[in-house]
């Protein structure tokens, strides 16, 4: 019954339309404990993750949770039919595709053939693009090189970073594959955000130099989502959005009082495709809490839900954790955090944006 109105509500929310910026009242759903969200597809139909305990899974409000193998799947496409992720393949992690099929998986391979994996390490996928098609992370060969990489099935898996002395990781793929996005390792060891256009490097610059790494971007890669707009300032920490029109834009979350006063960070981590509704977390390692942006204003996913009708949203829930996805349309997100009993994931249905 709690399947068949989740699906209500869903179809519901999808067809309404709200004048202004989101009013009604939004749906909460406390996914299973131990069900870890990573990525939505068909528009919050189907959730890709893992399970706390280990492996892959997907999960529809159809049907429960179901494992398909491997170590996690992190990206699905959007319309809901490929996933990828990582499996354990002779001991060593591996970026992969699940084939559709059980608990099943294709390794997609190294940075070089018969690279040399770092400890537990050989590849890993971070992010994946609107058909699944193109796929994007980290490669090792041996413990000196860990370099960004795209992959797609006519060029195998290209080094993003080869020219590059100093580490790097893709973080997110445009939709239409062409932009890739993470971080490039500064000599200070800070993770500075960066993207690939056409496998050419470009350093993001903000207001006060180097920004941290990125975190999402829209289907064509002019809207670009991260972390530590300004790495200079103790005091208040900022998340950061990228345009091709403004460039690098900060937006500071000051630290509630009811949060212990330890050095928190800003990520924005998800984005609808106009950027309107940003998802992510203010966090201090797991000690996070679940943010979301409404055109650039801030607010504590808690504070929101209960604010708009659900006075009992994350009721018994140690932290409220991380928004890990976005839809398109920014209509449904998905994360966890630390539930009552253990780590468990949430969605949210809101209600739509209005005119700005």
């Amino acid at each position: 019954m709690k399947r068949v109105l989740w699906a209500v509500a869903l179809l519901a929310l999808l067809g309404s339309a709200e004048a202004a910026e989101p009013k009604g009242k939004p749906v909460f759903i406390e996914l299973p404990t131990d069900v870890l969200p990573k990525d939505l597809g068909a528009n919050g139909f189907v959730v890709v993750g893992s399970f706390y305990s280990g492996g892959a899974l997907h999960w529809m409000p159809t049907h429960n949770a179901v494992p398909i193998g491997g170590l996690a799947a992190v990206t699905v496409s959007r319309d809901g039919k490929s996933i990828a992720g990582n499996i354990l393949e002779s001991g060593h992690e591996v970026a992969a595709i699940w084939t559709g099929s059980g608990k099943q998986w294709k390794s997609i391979g190294s940075l070089v053939p018969n690279a040399a994996a770092c400890d537990l390490y050989l590849s890993s996928v971070f992010d994946g693009n609107d058909d699944g098609k193109v796929l994007v992370g980290l490669g090792w060969n041996g413990c000196k090189v860990a370099h960004a990489f795209r992959w797609e099935e006519s060029t195998g898996m290209v080094d993003l970073g080869a020219e590059n002395p100093t580490s790097s990781r893709a973080n997110a793929v445009s939709g239409d594959g062409r932009v890739v996005a993470g971080w490039v390792q500064h000599p200070t060891g800070f993770r500075q955000g960066a993207k690939w256009v056409d496998r050419k490097q470009e350093i993001f610059r903000g207001p006060s130099g180097m920004v941290g790494e990125a975190f999402a971007a829209n289907r064509d890669g002019s809207l670009i989502v991260g972390a530590a707009c300004d790495p200079y300032d103790t005091k208040v920490s900022s998340g950061w959005v990228w345009t091709e029109a403004s460039g690098v834009t900060c937006y500071p979350v000051e630290r509630p009082r009811r949060l212990q006063n330890l050095p928190y960070q800003t990520l924005m981590l998800a984005t609808s495709e106009d950027g309107r509704v940003i998802g992510g977390s203010f966090s201090f390692g797991l000690d996070a809490e679940s943010l979301i942006w409404f055109d650039g204003k801030p607010f504590f996913l808690q504070d929101y839900l209960r604010d708009n009708g659900l006075p009992d949203a994350f009721k018994g829930w140690v932290n409220t954790g991380f928004i890990q996805a976005i839809s398109p349309d920014g209509r449904t997100i998905a994360g966890y955090g630390a539930g009552p009993t253990g780590f468990q994931g949430f969605m949210v249905l809101l209600p739509e944006m209005g005119a700005r």
